[in-house]
């Protein structure tokens, strides 16, 4: 273990949640007029808040309340105070803007260090970090953590494919930071170059930014002859850092939940929902200063499960994210996730993990065409592998696409830097 935290009783754990939540509350009451106002419009004084069990009485910040008050209205500190922003994308074009102090700093690289921990990695290791670096906290966030931990980093950002594949191989790379689509990416870029992708010396990929389901996990181990662990963050709490997998039993996330309270609620409702059920996870940090951010709808949708891990460690795992609230596709009444139409087709023999899904309206109506693509070396012919993927997507989602098109392996766009896309929506 990292630190002693992670295996704290969780009644131990209790106590130290409510101490901190009582200091963030009196600390935003005092330093944020925003919640200062939310606060006081709710009838909620933070005298009122004895422990961890008052805190569905506080109110909720979302993402528009990050871009209503654009830049600073969410700091709790002075312009000047602050050692860095970071930003991530917003929904009105504005950015969300994120603020840290060195202690923020500190707490992040410690957060990672335990994260990177979990996943398997060891001091002497070496970390490529092909994510990207710049106002994104991917890069910065796994570069730091690293660093805590004792490994030797080696910060190759995103893109140069080629280039970082020969980088992995000449300099022994033990782990391979990057999205999950940019570490099966690399693997058919390395197979083109001559190499063996399975030969090469990585032995942990540690993922995120990404949903990445089972088969696509699958995919990425079988690809490189590596562990998948899976990781979780996002720049409004921290950046990555927040959760991770432990590579003991790559069975949920761990919440580091000494520094980000987790809470799911219904998302219609906003109740809290009981352990194992599946709602929108809303995250509270205990311990940040530049920015603390109290009940954050994150939008994604998961589980929390309290039973003891194999790994030992305490802390609550998080199931892997199904999907987010603002990615629900609505067609034809059928409310569908990208994630799960990838769980079902990714689960056939034969098809690739690239898939793209096009929206359009025609007379009114929603159609959908359903793009996918053959596995390299597939014996099933064109007619057999629509079948079984037409087959499926009914089974599993009782929902067919409007169009099915089989497409040849490396036809889907890739990407090399950022996310990838798999959802265009041409509708109005």
């Amino acid at each position: 273990m990292y630190h002693s935290n992670e295996c704290l009783d969780r009644a131990e754990l209790g106590s130290v949640q409510s101490e901190r939540l009582r200091s963030i509350v009196n600390y935003v009451y005092e330093n944020v007029p925003f919640y200062r106002d939310r606060l006081d419009a709710a009838g909620v004084s933070p005298t009122d808040i004895d422990g961890i069990a008052d805190i569905s009485s506080l109110p909720m910040t979302t993402k528009e309340d990050f871009e209503d008050e654009y830049p600073d209205g969410l700091f709790a500190v002075d312009d000047d105070e602050v050692s860095r922003f970071h930003a991530s994308s917003g929904t009105t074009g504005k950015p969300k803007i994120v603020s840290y102090v060195d202690a923020d700093l500190e707490l992040w690289g410690k957060t990672m260090a335990r994260s990177l921990s979990a996943a398997g990695v060891e001091p002497d290791d070496t970390v490529q970090n092909a994510y990207g670096y710049g106002l994104f906290t991917g890069g910065m966030g796994f570069h730091e953590g690293a660093e805590e931990l004792g490994a030797t980093v080696v910060p190759t950002s995103s893109g140069g494919t080629q280039r970082q594949v020969e980088l992995a191989a000449d300099l022994g790379t033990d782990v391979l930071a990057c999205t999950p689509s940019y570490a099966l990416y690399l693997a058919e870029t390395a197979e083109e170059m001559g190499y063996d992708p399975q030969a090469l010396p990585i032995s942990v990929v540690s993922y995120g930014a990404e949903t990445c389901t089972e088969p696509m996990r699958m995919e990425i181990e079988t690809a490189l002859n590596a562990t998948g662990i899976n990781n979780y963050g996002l720049s409004e709490i921290i950046g990555p850092g927040v959760a991770a997998e432990c590579h003991e039993a790559q069975d949920g996330l761990h919440i580091w939940e000494d520094h980000f309270y987790p809470e799911v609620i219904d998302s219609r409702t906003k109740e809290p929902l009981e352990a194992g059920k599946e709602g929108e996870l809303v995250l509270t940090t205990l311990t940040k200063q530049a920015q603390p951010v109290i009940r954050y709808r994150t939008g994604d949708l998961t589980t929390l499960n309290y039973d003891e891990c194999a790994c030992g460690r305490t802390m609550v795992r998080m199931d892997n994210v199904t999907g987010r609230t603002d990615d629900l596709l609505i067609v034809r009444g059928v409310n569908l996730y990208p994630s799960e139409i990838e769980h079902a087709v990714l689960d056939i023999n034969g098809v690739a993990p690239y898939y793209r899904i096009d929206l359009y309206e025609e007379d009114n109506l929603d159609v959908m065409e359903l793009t996918v693509e053959r596995a390299e070396g597939s014996s099933k012919d064109h007619s057999e592998l629509r079948d079984d993927v037409l087959s499926r997507l009914q089974s599993v989602l009782s929902f067919t696409p409007d169009q099915l098109n089989l497409v040849n392996p490396g036809t889907i766009e890739r990407t090399e830097v950022g996310k990838i896309q798999r959802v265009y929506d041409h509708r109005n």
